[in-house]
């Protein structure tokens, strides 16, 4: 995953709402949510909610398919692990190249 795109990623996830927004998603599981359920979950006004799941569809965290008349928006699982993955992948890499540093925080 490039910088610039984990980046953007964890802009959109840094608004409150697209957060609270992204997490419902993420425990929908593969079935997702209805665009109505969101809204009444939310509270939110459709075109507020509208503006939140374009940014989340832009940087690639939701994705969304009409079934008939419903608009079923789903938690983008692959990008979310390649964003986790991004975070926590090189964890504590220069630790064991650098022990004095362990040293001085203690």
């Amino acid at each position: 995953m490039k910088l610039e795109q984990a980046a953007k990623q964890l802009e959109a996830l840094g608004n409150p709402t697209r957060l609270k927004l992204y997490r419902i998603l993420v425990r929908a599981g593969e079935a997702g949510r209805p665009v109505g359920t969101l809204q009444e979950s939310l509270g939110i006004a459709a075109s507020t909610l509208s503006h939140h799941l374009h940014r989340l569809i832009l940087t690639g965290l939701v994705t969304q398919e009409r079934q008939a008349t419903t608009l079923i928006c789903r938690a983008n699982y692959p990008i979310m692990r390649d964003l986790i993955g991004f975070l926590a992948d090189e964890c504590c890499a220069d630790a064991a190249s650098n022990p004095a540093a362990g040293e001085a925080a203690a």
